[in-house]
């Protein structure tokens, strides 16, 4: 990990969730980070706070990936700052709780700003770093963070797990487009323990979900965080001949569902 310190990240969607949980644990490697928030502020500067404290720069960034205009200022300003880009995490997303049965609770719109920020956003910021990782002698890996959703198509609605299932298939064109500079690959989490899907599904709901997954899954346990971190950093630094590669994070969760299938 020594070969992180002093590089650059941008995490999009860092003020709370998976994108602060890989945008500290970067930090602690010894790496810049520009924290990108949307509407969460406060949250933004208390997680750059946060990766200062591992005696690290960090620079607080706001504003949506949907937005060209923000993801291109965004790309300069890391520049600006530091003089490199080395790392991309595409974490921004976005969804709208609807069963998949409802098909008429979602409309045009609904399914035009989940796309816009879960595959059109990270496309913009991909093309906004791509001059820069690709004039650097060791050009840059950008991590995607997907969804069991986009593989099975399960989730919090169906534009989501269509816009999951995009960002995956998007990574293998990007991985093929911009190799042999930039490496592109994808995470994709399954029931992530935390806030975002508490306040998505509600507390009651959320709990019997978190405890079915526990029971259920061969590992007896789900993403957190911080494990989905961990997995984003498996890909910034480890193997550096592995791209448009997908990891699973669901505690084997979706290993129970081929077999059901199988029946």
């Amino acid at each position: 990990m020594e070969k992180l310190r002093d590089k650059v990240a941008i995490v999009t969607g860092s003020s709370s969730g998976v994108g602060a949980a890989t945008a500290k644990l970067l930090a602690s490697l010894g790496c810049n980070v520009l924290v990108n928030y949307h509407s969460n502020r406060a949250g933004g500067e208390t997680v750059a706070g946060e990766c200062r404290a591992f005696g690290v720069d960090a620079l607080v960034f706001g504003g949506s990936v949907a937005d060209d205009a923000v993801c291109v200022e965004m790309a300069a300003a890391a520049r600006e700052r530091w003089g490199r880009i080395d790392i991309l995490v595409n974490n921004a997303g976005t969804t709208k709780f609807v069963p998949h049965h409802d098909l008429a609770g979602l409309d045009i719109e609904d399914f035009q700003h989940i796309y816009g920020v879960n595959v059109i956003g990270a496309f913009l910021m991909v093309r906004a770093v791509e001059p820069v990782m690709q004039s650097q002698p060791e050009g840059g890996s950008v991590v995607n963070v997907a969804s069991t959703a986009g593989l099975d198509g399960v989730g919090s609605c169906i534009a989501y797990a269509a816009s999951k299932g995009g960002m995956v298939i998007m990574t293998k064109s990007l991985a093929r487009a911009l190799g042999p500079k930039i490496r592109v690959n994808v995470v994709c989490p399954g029931f992530i323990a935390g806030d975002w899907l508490r306040r998505g599904y509600g507390g009651e709901a959320y709990e019997k979900m978190l405890e079915a997954q526990q029971r259920n899954t061969p590992l007896r346990q789900t993403a957190t965080p911080e494990t989905v971190a961990r997995a984003i950093l498996q890909f910034i630094a480890g193997s550096p001949v592995v791209t448009g590669d997908k990891q699973i994070v669901d505690g084997g969760a979706h290993l129970m569902r081929m077999t059901l299938a199988r029946r």
